[in-house]
């Protein structure tokens, strides 16, 4: 007889449990009191709530870009321009301006 109750016990406690978290008040939700797909709205939900965060993904990525871009390779000038820079604003004279020409010419 006491084996009969312990194999009947762990059946009973899961058919008891099944029958609590069945809410027949919630028929729309999943029984946790949770709707599906965005809160009552249906698919329509579902679907503004995957737009809205692929929106903000869209932004960071976008905002990422932006700012790595500006410290890369694409905003550097040439050599030879920035020895123009140098010499017109006058850090380096006529001699040495001439002598580094030279070198980026060859």
């Amino acid at each position: 007889m006491i084996k009969m109750v312990s194999a009947a016990t762990p059946s009973a406690l899961v058919l008891s449990a099944g029958a609590s978290l069945a809410d027949p008040a919630d028929s729309r939700g999943d029984g946790f009191g949770h709707m599906m797909w965005g809160g009552g709205f249906g698919m329509a939900g579902g679907l503004m709530m995957l737009l809205f965060w692929g929106a903000i993904i869209a932004l960071i990525v976008f905002a990422v870009r932006g700012f790595s871009a500006g410290s890369g390779s694409g905003g550097k000038s040439d050599a030879a321009e920035i020895l123009r820079e140098r010499y017109a604003q006058g850090e380096i004279d006529e001699e040495e301006y001439e002598r580094h020409k030279a070198k980026l010419e060859f």
